[in-house]
Protein backbone atom coordinates (compact mmCIF):
# COMPACT_ATOMS: atom_id res chain seq x y z
CA UNK A 1 0.00 0.00 0.00
CA UNK A 2 3.04 2.26 -0.27
CA UNK A 3 1.77 3.72 -3.54
CA UNK A 4 -1.48 4.93 -2.01
CA UNK A 5 -1.98 8.41 -0.62
CA UNK A 6 -2.09 8.68 3.20
CA UNK A 7 -5.83 9.46 3.16
CA UNK A 8 -6.65 6.50 0.90
CA UNK A 9 -4.43 4.21 2.96
CA UNK A 10 -6.19 5.31 6.15
CA UNK A 11 -9.58 4.71 4.51
CA UNK A 12 -8.61 1.16 3.48
CA UNK A 13 -7.32 0.39 6.98
CA UNK A 14 -10.49 1.71 8.60
CA UNK A 15 -12.62 -0.16 6.08
CA UNK A 16 -10.85 -3.38 7.03
CA UNK A 17 -11.41 -2.68 10.71
CA UNK A 18 -15.06 -1.93 9.99
CA UNK A 19 -15.43 -5.27 8.19
CA UNK A 20 -14.08 -7.02 11.29
CA UNK A 21 -16.62 -5.20 13.46
CA UNK A 22 -19.46 -6.27 11.14
CA UNK A 23 -18.20 -9.89 11.22
CA UNK A 24 -18.08 -9.84 15.03
CA UNK A 25 -21.62 -8.42 15.13
CA UNK A 26 -22.81 -11.24 12.87
CA UNK A 27 -21.31 -13.88 15.17
CA UNK A 28 -22.81 -12.21 18.25
CA UNK A 29 -26.22 -11.89 16.62
CA UNK A 30 -26.09 -15.52 15.53
CA UNK A 31 -25.28 -16.56 19.10
CA UNK A 32 -28.11 -14.44 20.55
CA UNK A 33 -30.70 -16.05 18.26
CA UNK A 34 -29.68 -19.43 19.69
CA UNK A 35 -30.46 -18.25 23.22
CA UNK A 36 -34.08 -17.43 22.38
CA UNK A 37 -36.26 -20.24 23.75
CA UNK A 38 -38.44 -22.24 21.40
CA UNK A 39 -38.05 -23.70 17.95
CA UNK A 40 -38.76 -21.14 15.20
CA UNK A 41 -40.30 -23.86 13.05
CA UNK A 42 -42.77 -24.81 15.80
CA UNK A 43 -43.68 -21.15 16.42
CA UNK A 44 -44.32 -20.46 12.73
CA UNK A 45 -46.23 -23.67 12.00
CA UNK A 46 -48.29 -23.61 15.16
CA UNK A 47 -49.03 -26.23 17.82
CA UNK A 48 -51.02 -28.48 15.45
CA UNK A 49 -48.13 -29.10 13.07
CA UNK A 50 -46.92 -32.68 12.91
CA UNK A 51 -43.38 -33.69 13.81
CA UNK A 52 -42.69 -34.56 10.15
CA UNK A 53 -43.80 -31.09 9.00
CA UNK A 54 -41.69 -29.41 11.68
CA UNK A 55 -38.66 -31.50 10.72
CA UNK A 56 -39.07 -30.67 7.02
CA UNK A 57 -39.46 -26.97 7.78
CA UNK A 58 -36.41 -27.03 10.08
CA UNK A 59 -34.42 -28.63 7.28
CA UNK A 60 -35.56 -25.89 4.91
CA UNK A 61 -34.33 -23.25 7.37
CA UNK A 62 -31.07 -25.10 7.93
CA UNK A 63 -31.82 -25.57 11.62
CA UNK A 64 -30.79 -29.22 11.40
CA UNK A 65 -27.20 -28.33 10.49
CA UNK A 66 -24.39 -28.03 13.04
CA UNK A 67 -23.88 -24.53 14.40
CA UNK A 68 -20.57 -23.91 12.63
CA UNK A 69 -22.05 -24.96 9.27
CA UNK A 70 -25.03 -22.67 9.77
CA UNK A 71 -22.71 -19.77 10.58
CA UNK A 72 -20.41 -20.46 7.62
CA UNK A 73 -23.39 -20.73 5.30
CA UNK A 74 -24.69 -17.40 6.57
CA UNK A 75 -21.30 -15.75 5.96
CA UNK A 76 -21.20 -17.26 2.48
CA UNK A 77 -24.62 -15.84 1.66
CA UNK A 78 -23.55 -12.38 2.81
CA UNK A 79 -20.40 -12.46 0.68
CA UNK A 80 -22.58 -13.30 -2.33
CA UNK A 81 -24.89 -10.40 -1.52
CA UNK A 82 -27.68 -12.77 -0.51
CA UNK A 83 -29.41 -11.94 2.78
CA UNK A 84 -31.63 -15.01 2.59
CA UNK A 85 -35.31 -15.61 1.95
CA UNK A 86 -38.32 -14.63 4.03
CA UNK A 87 -39.59 -17.88 5.52
CA UNK A 88 -43.18 -16.61 5.50
CA UNK A 89 -43.65 -14.89 2.13
CA UNK A 90 -40.75 -16.50 0.25
CA UNK A 91 -39.50 -13.09 -0.96
CA UNK A 92 -35.79 -12.26 -1.09
CA UNK A 93 -34.93 -10.43 2.12
CA UNK A 94 -32.57 -8.03 0.33
CA UNK A 95 -35.49 -6.70 -1.70
CA UNK A 96 -37.62 -6.32 1.42
CA UNK A 97 -34.84 -4.40 3.18
CA UNK A 98 -34.23 -2.13 0.20
CA UNK A 99 -37.95 -1.34 0.01
CA UNK A 100 -38.08 0.07 3.55
CA UNK A 101 -34.50 1.27 4.07
CA UNK A 102 -35.02 4.70 2.41
CA UNK A 103 -37.70 5.56 5.00
CA UNK A 104 -35.31 4.81 7.87
CA UNK A 105 -32.39 6.66 6.25
CA UNK A 106 -34.52 9.76 5.58
CA UNK A 107 -35.82 9.74 9.16
CA UNK A 108 -32.34 9.27 10.65
CA UNK A 109 -30.53 11.96 8.67
CA UNK A 110 -33.40 14.46 8.84
CA UNK A 111 -33.34 14.05 12.63
CA UNK A 112 -29.60 14.68 12.77
CA UNK A 113 -29.98 17.66 10.43
CA UNK A 114 -32.66 19.22 12.64
CA UNK A 115 -30.55 18.56 15.74
CA UNK A 116 -27.59 20.36 14.17
CA UNK A 117 -29.70 23.29 12.94
CA UNK A 118 -31.11 23.85 16.44
CA UNK A 119 -28.26 22.71 18.66
CA UNK A 120 -25.44 24.56 16.90
CA UNK A 121 -26.89 28.09 17.30
CA UNK A 122 -27.91 27.31 20.89
CA UNK A 123 -24.37 26.18 21.71
CA UNK A 124 -22.84 29.23 20.05
CA UNK A 125 -25.12 31.60 21.93
CA UNK A 126 -24.41 29.88 25.25
CA UNK A 127 -20.65 30.03 24.64
CA UNK A 128 -20.68 33.72 23.70
CA UNK A 129 -22.98 34.65 26.62
CA UNK A 130 -21.69 32.46 29.48
CA UNK A 131 -23.59 32.84 32.73
CA UNK A 132 -26.43 34.77 31.13
CA UNK A 133 -30.10 33.94 31.60
CA UNK A 134 -30.23 32.49 28.09
CA UNK A 135 -27.25 30.28 28.89
CA UNK A 136 -28.92 28.96 32.04
CA UNK A 137 -32.25 28.35 30.31
CA UNK A 138 -30.44 26.58 27.47
CA UNK A 139 -28.61 24.37 29.96
CA UNK A 140 -31.85 23.32 31.66
CA UNK A 141 -33.59 22.64 28.33
CA UNK A 142 -30.62 20.73 26.95
CA UNK A 143 -30.24 18.49 30.00
CA UNK A 144 -34.00 17.87 30.02
CA UNK A 145 -33.94 16.72 26.40
CA UNK A 146 -30.90 14.52 27.03
CA UNK A 147 -32.52 12.84 30.04
CA UNK A 148 -35.85 12.18 28.32
CA UNK A 149 -36.15 8.92 26.31
CA UNK A 150 -37.06 9.19 22.63
CA UNK A 151 -40.30 7.22 22.96
CA UNK A 152 -41.51 9.51 25.76
CA UNK A 153 -40.84 12.57 23.60
CA UNK A 154 -42.64 10.85 20.70
CA UNK A 155 -45.74 10.15 22.79
CA UNK A 156 -45.92 13.74 24.10
CA UNK A 157 -45.47 15.19 20.62
CA UNK A 158 -48.20 12.91 19.34
CA UNK A 159 -50.59 13.93 22.11
CA UNK A 160 -49.90 17.67 21.81
CA UNK A 161 -49.62 18.32 18.08
CA UNK A 162 -51.81 15.56 16.66
CA UNK A 163 -54.49 14.91 19.31
CA UNK A 164 -54.91 18.17 21.22
CA UNK A 165 -53.97 20.82 18.63
CA UNK A 166 -54.75 18.71 15.54
CA UNK A 167 -52.00 20.46 13.58
CA UNK A 168 -50.20 17.44 12.15
CA UNK A 169 -51.21 13.99 10.85
CA UNK A 170 -51.29 11.28 13.46
CA UNK A 171 -49.87 8.04 12.08
CA UNK A 172 -48.46 6.39 8.99
CA UNK A 173 -47.38 7.95 5.71
CA UNK A 174 -50.83 8.06 4.13
CA UNK A 175 -52.19 6.40 1.00
CA UNK A 176 -50.41 7.70 -2.11
CA UNK A 177 -49.12 10.76 -0.23
CA UNK A 178 -47.76 13.84 -1.98
CA UNK A 179 -44.32 15.25 -1.14
CA UNK A 180 -45.92 17.88 1.08
CA UNK A 181 -47.97 15.28 2.94
CA UNK A 182 -44.91 13.09 3.45
CA UNK A 183 -42.99 16.05 4.87
CA UNK A 184 -45.85 16.85 7.28
CA UNK A 185 -45.92 13.24 8.46
CA UNK A 186 -42.14 13.33 8.91
CA UNK A 187 -42.13 16.30 11.31
CA UNK A 188 -43.15 14.53 14.53
CA UNK A 189 -40.96 11.41 14.10
CA UNK A 190 -38.03 13.65 13.22
CA UNK A 191 -38.50 15.88 16.27
CA UNK A 192 -38.92 12.88 18.57
CA UNK A 193 -35.43 11.71 17.59
CA UNK A 194 -33.79 15.11 17.13
CA UNK A 195 -34.61 16.80 20.45
CA UNK A 196 -32.36 14.52 22.50
CA UNK A 197 -29.43 15.30 20.20
CA UNK A 198 -30.20 19.01 20.30
CA UNK A 199 -29.15 18.88 23.95
CA UNK A 200 -26.00 16.86 23.23
CA UNK A 201 -24.86 19.12 20.40
CA UNK A 202 -25.67 22.37 22.23
CA UNK A 203 -23.70 21.39 25.36
CA UNK A 204 -20.77 20.01 23.36
CA UNK A 205 -20.54 23.07 21.11
CA UNK A 206 -20.71 25.35 24.15
CA UNK A 207 -17.87 23.61 26.00
CA UNK A 208 -15.69 23.26 22.88
CA UNK A 209 -16.25 26.85 21.79
CA UNK A 210 -15.48 28.23 25.26
CA UNK A 211 -12.19 26.33 25.22
CA UNK A 212 -11.27 27.57 21.73
CA UNK A 213 -12.17 31.17 22.54
CA UNK A 214 -9.43 31.13 25.18
CA UNK A 215 -6.72 30.13 22.69
CA UNK A 216 -3.86 32.59 21.94
CA UNK A 217 -4.73 32.98 18.25
CA UNK A 218 -8.25 34.11 19.18
CA UNK A 219 -6.85 36.70 21.58
CA UNK A 220 -4.49 37.84 18.83
CA UNK A 221 -7.37 38.24 16.39
CA UNK A 222 -9.25 40.32 18.94
CA UNK A 223 -6.16 42.46 19.52
CA UNK A 224 -5.99 43.19 15.77
CA UNK A 225 -9.57 44.47 15.91
CA UNK A 226 -11.28 41.60 14.07
CA UNK A 227 -15.08 41.68 14.46
CA UNK A 228 -16.40 39.23 17.06
CA UNK A 229 -18.77 37.56 14.58
CA UNK A 230 -15.90 36.92 12.17
CA UNK A 231 -13.69 35.54 14.94
CA UNK A 232 -16.39 33.16 16.17
CA UNK A 233 -17.75 31.84 12.88
CA UNK A 234 -14.60 31.86 10.74
CA UNK A 235 -11.88 30.88 13.19
CA UNK A 236 -13.22 29.52 16.49
CA UNK A 237 -16.26 27.52 15.38
CA UNK A 238 -14.35 25.47 12.81
CA UNK A 239 -11.93 24.19 15.44
CA UNK A 240 -14.67 23.79 18.04
CA UNK A 241 -16.66 21.65 15.57
CA UNK A 242 -14.12 18.80 15.63
CA UNK A 243 -15.38 17.23 18.91
CA UNK A 244 -18.95 17.74 17.69
CA UNK A 245 -18.24 15.93 14.43
CA UNK A 246 -16.72 13.05 16.37
CA UNK A 247 -19.99 12.49 18.22
CA UNK A 248 -22.09 12.67 15.05
CA UNK A 249 -20.91 9.23 13.97
CA UNK A 250 -22.13 7.78 17.26
CA UNK A 251 -25.27 9.86 16.92
CA UNK A 252 -26.19 8.31 13.57
CA UNK A 253 -25.94 4.86 15.13
CA UNK A 254 -28.08 5.90 18.10
CA UNK A 255 -30.63 7.48 15.77
CA UNK A 256 -30.82 4.31 13.68
CA UNK A 257 -31.68 2.45 16.87
CA UNK A 258 -34.13 5.14 17.99
CA UNK A 259 -35.82 5.05 14.60
CA UNK A 260 -37.21 1.63 15.56
CA UNK A 261 -39.30 3.18 18.35
CA UNK A 262 -40.32 6.15 16.20
CA UNK A 263 -41.45 3.91 13.35
CA UNK A 264 -43.48 1.74 15.70
CA UNK A 265 -45.08 4.64 17.60
CA UNK A 266 -45.91 6.61 14.45
CA UNK A 267 -46.79 3.49 12.40
CA UNK A 268 -44.25 4.31 9.73
CA UNK A 269 -42.68 1.81 7.35
CA UNK A 270 -38.97 1.30 7.82
CA UNK A 271 -36.25 -1.08 8.83
CA UNK A 272 -37.23 -0.87 12.50
CA UNK A 273 -40.82 -1.90 11.80
CA UNK A 274 -39.61 -4.73 9.58
CA UNK A 275 -37.29 -6.09 12.29
CA UNK A 276 -39.90 -5.65 15.03
CA UNK A 277 -42.50 -7.64 13.08
CA UNK A 278 -39.88 -10.30 12.32
CA UNK A 279 -38.98 -10.64 16.01
CA UNK A 280 -42.62 -11.18 16.92
CA UNK A 281 -42.96 -13.97 14.33
CA UNK A 282 -39.52 -15.49 15.07
CA UNK A 283 -38.51 -14.75 11.48
CA UNK A 284 -34.79 -14.92 12.26
CA UNK A 285 -33.44 -14.39 8.71
CA UNK A 286 -35.08 -10.95 8.56
CA UNK A 287 -33.87 -10.08 12.06
CA UNK A 288 -30.31 -11.03 11.15
CA UNK A 289 -30.43 -9.12 7.87
CA UNK A 290 -31.94 -6.01 9.46
CA UNK A 291 -29.40 -5.84 12.27
CA UNK A 292 -26.59 -6.52 9.80
CA UNK A 293 -27.66 -3.55 7.65
CA UNK A 294 -27.88 -1.27 10.71
CA UNK A 295 -24.40 -2.31 11.90
CA UNK A 296 -22.95 -1.82 8.41
CA UNK A 297 -24.49 1.66 8.13
CA UNK A 298 -23.20 2.56 11.60
CA UNK A 299 -19.65 1.41 10.76
CA UNK A 300 -19.64 3.15 7.37
CA UNK A 301 -20.91 6.40 8.89
CA UNK A 302 -18.20 6.38 11.53
CA UNK A 303 -15.53 5.75 8.89
CA UNK A 304 -16.76 8.72 6.84
CA UNK A 305 -16.87 10.90 9.97
CA UNK A 306 -13.30 9.93 10.84
CA UNK A 307 -12.16 10.75 7.32
CA UNK A 308 -13.87 14.14 7.48
CA UNK A 309 -11.46 15.29 10.21
CA UNK A 310 -8.77 15.95 7.60
CA UNK A 311 -11.16 18.22 5.71
CA UNK A 312 -12.20 20.15 8.83
CA UNK A 313 -8.73 20.51 10.38
CA UNK A 314 -5.83 21.13 7.93
CA UNK A 315 -3.36 20.28 10.71
CA UNK A 316 -4.51 16.66 10.56
CA UNK A 317 -3.80 16.56 6.82
CA UNK A 318 -0.28 17.72 7.56
CA UNK A 319 0.10 15.09 10.27
CA UNK A 320 -1.02 12.35 7.89
CA UNK A 321 1.42 13.48 5.21
CA UNK A 322 4.32 13.62 7.62
CA UNK A 323 3.30 10.23 9.05
CA UNK A 324 3.08 8.75 5.55
CA UNK A 325 6.52 10.10 4.67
Amino acid sequence: MSGFSPVLRQFVVRLGGGAMVVAAAIVLLFALTLLVPGNPAEVLLGPRASAETIAAFSQRLGLDLPLHERLLRFFGQILRGDLGTDIISGRPILGMVLDVLPYTIVLTFSSMGVAILIGLPLGCYAATHPGSLGDKIGAVVSVSFIAMPNFVIAIYLLLIFSIWLDWLPVLGIGNNPTIGDQLLRLILPTLSLALTWVGYIARLVRSSLLEVLGEPYIRTARAYGQPSRRIIYKYALKNAAIPTVSILGMGIGRLLGGAIFAEIIFARPGLGTLVYDAIQSRNYPIVQAGVLVVVALFVLTNILVDMSYAWIDPRMRGAKKSGGA
